[in-house]
């Protein structure tokens, strides 16, 4: 049936005066033309009509008169080439409530498109100017399609969508908008394909709640802002159980080298283009979560990519570069996953990591960068894969504060300052390159960095350089054409290093300074400019099994009162074997020379001649530099000094476990231990055999009855003792041993317990290594690795397990081995109301702050009152209401008159508002 046609010409014979009364005369199909000139009405459609523009766009102006200029609330209407203008710039010019409208070549002036309810529209041409608040606003169930459309001039944002509300734009432009390009809300989903955003005051695209984008070929550029900013849960998309709950499908760690499925994240950029943003090129916080596929982000005045809060990224084939900060800036919580990306040319760091953010990478470049290539701070972890670091004045990887970096098949190359620099955090590096630098690799740590089967090659100074008091352990590592020496051990460290080459060093090949302690076993030194071992002035070491060929000056040089054991080593290639001061003490056992004229080694085995005090006294005097303690012949006025310096640190310690607040059974056990061990100690001194001791222990307590501080404690009197060499406190959990993968679990386990070694091991909720139901699970396969590293180095360290009493009962039943390793728990007591407000008060002794002569009892009565569940934290709930206090406190006095106050005698009668909590301060019950 052919369509109706109808004109709207005012003032013309058989012509509708206006549109709204030819579209309330129109039947269904009908096609009303519209002459060119201005409409002053509000025209509603309800059914399915189209309305056209006589003489092509723009030609017809229809002005509000009342409402929108346009309502469609039904019906399936098209219109064509007309414009829309709404009675302010506030309100909406079109509104599509319901039905499935289509608006083709429209322009819309003064006002915004509203697409409501359960309307489905399509916009095809159309543009939108000069509009307030939003330029085009989505809410409800609405479903929207914008194709070719043009979005400019908004005194607000470009496109809003909320609610759940759906958005397909395509081959749209939105330009000049003083908010934010396109805004999602809500569960509201948007998918961009060939847009382009740009100069918005505020982000170019901003999601946040639980929306969700993907963007194709998208070009986001010119922001007063990010150009991708993601906050609360945008982009983390749950699924459904049989059980019906929701399941979050991005796990809070990504796995290196494991691409999710597209539908794996609600946030997807593929082939976009972010660039020239006055902020990050993307930011994502709070839970939000995103995948970037071979997206390029350049030119930005802040980061390339932000990660913060427990946000999680995928970065696949992205090039973030010439950015005027770092390219990639993880904080908080962020979990980042990068795969076959490059981060070049920055204003500052490759990669910037603090807190506990968390970065995996494979396969990746970080190149020509300001600052250090990647950098570790905080207790951020980097698990690097075939990753390369290049072409910086500073570092190539650096590990600070606590932080962990794990980097395999990877190289640094052109930096000016160390290859690999661990100041503080831990490494484990495994089959690296390291190359072109100033410092291969320096550590200068308390943990105890591995290192195995890494080359370092043409470094212009020392090829690695273990820092004052750091450990390590060195397996097969090369050092080839160092421009100073192959290995520095600086003064009282105490690495290990197994197997390996150091050839060709322009200078000596080893060099021990005062106080070292090196074990290096099985290691060879070749063709050094100087001497193959230097230890100087008061150096000492074990060095078992090594080979040193083709030195210029002595193989080993041994300082003034320096005591090197060398054991099994062999000299070759080189016109003298050993050089020593008159006051140098060498022990050589077994050591054989080949081809060196004057040989001195052989004959020091324990016959030949020896320095002062003779062979017996040099045996001794070796021994003692090889366990590690200190003394020799002539040496007891050091040693009165050391015992002295043990005693007061004793005193020190028993004093500080006497401050802790409540535990009386638990001080009481602990002062039995040390007197026990004293007793062992004396014994050995003695010369007896120490009874049979068992150190490790058991912890049971709920949380924050302050557990980590008595293990801490318990390792400083052991190590006062001289019965651990440091007594320092490495903590663990689950998720510090057990690995995610078939064979990760043993290497993890062990590089954990290598950094505790010499120390305490403190392992905390140590039941859910075994957990209920899961028998096979890879938690049974850390505490079996746990058990046979105790008995291999039973006298190096002491583990302490805990968590809850029950828990903990079974744990020790999951396996043979644990039962006769720990043989004594310490109960710890929930604290009771009195001893929790004892924490309070001194947490606010400490911060300035004092109790009214009724706070503290109303903060008893609070403690009486607060339930004492699974959530109540002991001293951390103490330390929490104190904060809670503060802050209450702040809003309390915020409308006071400070004014005459004097803020820097909060002693002074009027200044006492500024640092007295009063009852109405305490928290809610349930604020805990």
């Amino acid at each position: 049936m052919k369509a109706a046609k109808q004109w709207v010409a005012p003032g013309s014979w058989g012509a509708h005066r206006s549109i709204g009364v030819a579209v309330r005369d129109a039947a269904p199909g009908s096609v009303i033309t519209v002459r060119a000139g201005t409409y002053r009405e509000s025209v509603v459609i309800d059914k399915d009509i189209s309305l056209v523009a006589e003489k092509g766009p723009g030609t017809v102006r229809v002005v509000a008169a009342r409402g929108p200029a346009l309502t469609a609330h039904g019906g399936r209407p098209e219109v064509r080439g007309l414009s829309f203008e709404a009675s302010s710039p506030r309100e909406a010019a079109v509104r599509l409530r319901a039905g499935e409208p289509v608006l083709r070549d429209c322009t819309v002036n003064g006002g915004r498109i509203e697409v409501s309810e359960s309307a489905a529209a399509t916009l095809t041409g159309c543009s939108v100017r000069g509009a307030e608040l939003a330029s085009v606003r989505l809410t409800g169930t609405s479903r929207t399609t914008l194709e070719s459309c043009d979005i400019r001039s908004s005194a607000g944002d470009g496109v809003v969508a909320d609610d759940e509300a759906r958005l397909e734009l395509t081959e749209t432009v939105i330009d000049e908008t003083e908010g934010r390009g396109v805004w999602l809300g809500g569960a509201a989903q948007a998918t961009l394909t060939r847009c382009e955003v740009r100069r918005s005051t505020y982000a170019a695209v901003q999601a946040e709640s639980r929306a969700g984008a993907v963007l194709r070929e998208c070009r986001l550029h010119e922001s007063g802002a990010q150009g991708l900013r993601l906050r609360g849960s945008a982009g983390r998309l749950a699924v459904r159980t049989g059980a019906g709950e929701p399941v979050d499908t991005v796990p809070a760690r990504i796995p290196a080298g494991t691409v999710p499925e597209e539908g794996s994240f609600g946030v997807r950029l593929r082939n976009c283009e972010i660039f020239r943003t006055a902020g990050a090129g993307v930011l994502a916080d709070s839970d939000s979560a995103a995948l970037l596929d071979n997206c390029h982000i350049h030119h930005t005045s802040g980061a390339c990519v932000v990660a913060t809060g427990s946000s999680g990224l995928r970065l696949t084939k992205v090039r973030a570069v010439d950015s005027e900060d770092s390219a990639l800036v993880l904080f908080g919580d962020a979990a980042t996953a990068a795969d076959e990306s490059t981060f070049a040319r920055t204003g500052a760091n490759g990669v910037y990591a603090v807190e506990n953010a968390e970065l995996t990478a494979a396969d990746c470049e970080f190149k020509d960068t300001a600052f250090t290539a990647v950098h570790l701070g905080g207790s951020a972890r980097a698990q690097l894969t075939g990753c390369s670091a290049t072409g910086t004045p500073e570092h190539g990887l650096r590990a600070t504060a606590r932080a962990e970096l794990l980097a395999t098949d990877c190289e640094t190359r052109d930096t000016e300052l160390a290859g690999v620099c661990v100041d503080g955090g831990d490494a484990v590096l495994r089959d690296c390159r390291i190359s072109a630098t100033r410092v291969g690799v320096r550590l200068a740590t308390t943990h105890r960095p591995l290192l195995v089967d890494c080359l370092i090659s043409d470094v212009t100074g020392v090829g690695v350089e273990i820092g004052p008091g750091t450990g390590g352990q060195l397996e097969n590592l090369t050092v080839t054409r160092a421009g100073s020496s192959g290995m520095t051990l600086d003064a009282d460290s105490t690495a290990a290093v197994e197997g390996g080459a150091i050839r060709e060093p322009a200078g000596s090949g080893i060099v021990v300074r005062a106080g070292a302690r090196p074990r290096i076993r099985g290691t060879t030194v070749a063709d050094a400019a100087k001497n193959g071992l230097f230890v100087e002035e008061r150096g000492e070491g074990t060095y078992e099994d090594c080979h040193l060929s083709g030195s210029r000056f002595p193989a080993v040089y041994a300082g003034a009162k320096s005591r090197p054991v060398l054991r099994r080593c062999t000299v070759s290639g080189t016109e003298q074997d050993l050089l020593r001061d008159e006051e140098a003490e060498v022990l050589a056992e077994g050591c054989v020379c080949e081809g060196v004229d004057d040989a001195q080694l052989p004959e020091l085995d324990g016959s030949g001649p020896q320095p002062k005090g003779g062979a017996v006294a040099a045996a001794a005097a070796g021994a003692a530099g090889a366990n590690g303690t200190g003394m020799g012949p002539g040496d007891g006025g050091e040693a009165a000094d050391d015992a002295e310096t043990a005693e007061d640190k004793l005193r020190e310690l028993h004093a500080e476990l006497d401050r802790l607040v409540g535990l009386d059974g638990v001080k009481r056990d602990i002062v039995t231990l040390t007197k026990l061990m004293q007793m062992v100690k004396v014994r050995q001194d003695a010369g007896l055999s120490p009874p049979p001791l068992n150190r490790h222990l058991v912890f049971e307590g709920n949380p924050g009855t302050g557990k980590t501080t008595v293990a801490r404690l318990y390792g400083g009197f052991l190590a006062a003792l001289g019965l651990l060499e440091r007594g320092h406190l490495v903590e663990a959990d689950r998720g510090d041993l057990v690995g995610e993968f078939v064979g990760h679990t043993a290497p993890k386990t062990t590089a954990v317990f290598r950094r505790a070694l010499g120390g305490v091991l403190f392992i905390d909720e140590a039941y859910s290594l075994v957990p209920h139901g899961y028998g096979n699970d890879f938690g049974t396969e850390a505490v079996s690795t746990l058990v046979k590293l105790m008995e291999d180095f039973r006298d190096a360290v002491v583990v302490i397990v805990a968590g809850y009493p029950g828990d903990m009962r079974r744990f020790l039943d999951s396996n043979a081995g644990l039962a006769s390793r720990f043989t004594r728990t310490l109960t710890f007591e929930d604290y009771s109301s009195e001893e929790l407000v004892r924490i309070v008060q001194h947490q606010a002794d400490s911060h300035q702050y004092r109790f009214s002569p009724e706070t503290a009892q109303a903060l008893h009565d609070y403690f009486d009152a607060v339930p004492r569940g699974e959530r109540f934290g002991n001293g951390r709930s103490a330390r929490q209401v104190f904060q809670l206090m503060t802050e209450r406190h702040a809003q309390r006095v915020a409308g006071t008159d400070l004014a005459g106050l004097d803020p820097l005698d909060l002693g002074s009668s009027g200044a006492e508002v500024l640092t007295t909590l009063l009852p109405q301060d305490l928290p809610p019950e349930d604020a805990l």
